[in-house]
């Protein structure tokens, strides 16, 4: 699906109109409000209750609007958020559903008659609005593989930080029961180890030292569960036929990121966006004659850590490609922290060009197609890219992806 199909289509000699369905979501409710997209004037609107009862009286309601489905479209906001429960209701039953951001239909709203005021329905013709200009809406996909990795790499991150506070408590109980405390580096083995040479006298000791030892098993059993998340995620990502673990420093947990909160690599239409993303591109900032580039904060900030993952794991790595790249950075004056930076500007390029050469191989099938090849520029572990270490370009024309890149240059 696209978010540039047209509005107005030809049929038996004559235009018809498509009606566009903005919706506003809420927690225990949406609301929906039909637009004309010929008249920019909402025709209809409906509130309804988030239950599957009333999802059925909201479709019902849009099919009156447009008999046939290519004849409505909905643009639901948030639809990764609030609104995705009845995104994937509403794609499951083959109805066409874009993403408009709240940031998106805010515009739209401050620049209407109504000025400032905001309701359910404003939100909602905003956000249709939106979709009739074909501006910020995109597409929404059926939930998929993607998604499956995603809520795992969730998962494993509450589990991670369930452990670490687990092991914060421990250490602060054994400091009370031995002189010194426990090592730094903490393992669950090693701490029933030193407890059962504790000899409690006083009652808060004997009590610190229960204490200790339910931690011990919350943290054995955190451990486990970690285990099976990431026996689990390497399953997942073996069955997509990713080649992203065949780069260095990708595991199974860094592909399981990569791949669930990308989605489909091929909605940034080129190797500067995605990097833009996940916040790898620095930020220019210029003053009159003066032209300087900042460290941006912005981005998906996951990705940035998988990327910054990979690049460490390869600078410790002697001999690999981006340890070589990283030394020429520094030869030429740039600081430790500003050749990590330019390690994984690069790696962003890679990683995209790795997972378009993965969705292009899937779609081929097996054998590939004419004109494909499968060796893609994701063969060179660090790809030579145009403007890697330089800002998100402006428009320009849009490369090939499947060409192999020459080595980096130093």
């Amino acid at each position: 699906m696209s978010a540039t199909v047209p509005l107005t289509e030809s049929r038996k000699g004559h235009r018809r109109t498509v009606i566009v369905i903005g919706i506003d979501p809420h927690k225990s409710s949406h609301t929906a409000a039909a637009l004309d997209i010929q008249s920019h004037a909402v025709v209809d609107r409906l509130r309804v209750d988030a239950t599957t009862t009333d999802y059925r009286r909201l479709l019902a309601w849009a099919r009156r609007l447009g008999e046939r489905a290519d004849e409505r479209r909905w643009a639901v906001e948030n639809a990764e958020g609030l609104g995705r429960h009845l995104s994937q209701w509403l794609l499951a039953r083959g109805e066409t559903v874009v993403d408009v951001s709240a940031t998106a239909t805010a515009r739209v709203r401050e620049l209407s008659r109504g000025g400032k005021r905001k309701t359910d329905v404003l939100d909602a013709a905003a956000a249709a609005s939106v979709a009739a200009a074909q501006g910020d809406a995109r597409p929404v996909a059926a939930e998929g593989v993607a998604s499956v990795l995603k809520m795992l790499d969730e998962r494993r991150r509450n589990l991670t930080q369930q452990r670490t506070r687990s092991v914060n408590q421990l250490h602060a109980l054994l400091r009370e029961l031995l002189p010194g405390g426990a090592r730094t580096d903490l393992t669950a083995d090693h701490a029933a180890t030193t407890l059962a040479r504790v000899r409690p006298v006083s009652v808060a000791e004997q009590a610190r030292k229960q204490l200790a030892r339910d931690i011990i098993a919350d943290i054995r059993r955190l451990d486990a569960q970690l285990k099976a998340n990431k026996a689990q995620m390497a399953e997942v990502v073996a069955q997509t036929g990713s080649r992203l673990p065949d780069i260095d420093g990708v595991g199974p947990v860094v592909a399981a990121r990569l791949l669930g909160r990308t989605g489909r690599a091929s909605r940034f239409p080129t190797a500067a966006a995605f990097a833009s993303y996940c916040g790898a591109a620095p930020i220019e900032v210029s003053s009159g004659d003066r032209a300087r580039h900042r460290l941006s904060r912005q981005g998906d900030r996951q990705l940035n850590n998988a990327l910054h993952t990979i690049a460490l794991a390869q600078v410790r790595m002697p001999g690999s490609r981006g340890r070589t790249y990283y030394d020429r950075t520094l030869a030429r004056g740039k600081t430790h922290a500003e050749a990590m930076r330019c390690l994984r500007r690069r790696l962003a390029d890679h990683v995209w060009r790795s997972m378009i050469s993965d969705e292009r191989r899937m779609a081929a099938g097996p054998g590939g197609q004419a004109g494909a090849t499968l060796t893609s520029s994701a063969a060179g572990l660090i790809p030579e890219a145009d403007s890697s270490e330089r800002p998100l370009p402006g428009p320009t024309t849009r490369k090939p992806t499947t060409s192999t890149p020459p080595s980096p240059a130093a």
